[in-house]
């Protein structure tokens, strides 16, 4: 991460700290079996949330990779061919951000109901994961806009990765 290489960057980044808040939320609910009435199901989803976006770190810093091979191609190449490729490699830059904004927002709901109703003794643990999925969700979101703009692409992902962003402002609007 730290190299003097632009992948795995930001997007990675995002994905591994969805990835720990889900683990943290796995955590918070086994222990509020008693607290929580569906607190398996609420297992079962945090580590759907957590191994997918443990995934998403790699093919990140592969769609970051085909973007910069796509900008080397454009330069040597055919310049329409060249901005049609680099184009499909911005897109699908944006895609996998996205998907882990849509896992982060998802993550911090999750976190939100631990943090409220959850064991008291793992409610630090629930918030903690409420906020590094909420500021995972912004950051992700930020990579899906920024990839968008250079491509022109398509404002639909954008409009998603914002309503991700809400979705974890809004778990996290109950914290003090």
């Amino acid at each position: 991460m730290a190299k003097r290489e632009p992948a795995p960057g930001g997007g990675a980044v995002a994905a591994i700290t969805v990835s720990v808040a889900a683990g943290l939320v796995a955590m918070a609910a086994r222990y509020s079996v008693i607290e929580v009435h569906d607190s398996s199901a609420l297992v079962e989803n945090a580590e759907r949330l957590r191994v997918r976006a443990a995934h998403l770190a790699d093919l990140d810093a592969e769609a970051y990779r085909t973007v910069i091979e796509a900008y080397a191609s454009a330069r040597h190449g055919d310049e329409r061919e060249g901005v049609q490729q680099l184009r499909a490699a911005l897109t699908l830059a944006a895609e996998v951000p996205l998907e882990v904004a849509e896992l982060g927002g998802e993550t911090a709901r999750l976190a939100g109901r631990l943090a409220a109703g959850g064991k008291h003794d793992v409610r630090g643990d629930a918030v903690t994961a409420l906020l590094l999925a909420e500021a995972a969700t912004r950051s992700a979101a930020h990579l899906v806009a920024v990839n968008v703009e250079a491509c022109s692409g398509p404002m639909k992902l954008v409009r998603r990765a914002a309503d991700s962003v809400a979705v974890a402002r809004e778990a996290a609007g109950g914290l003090a």
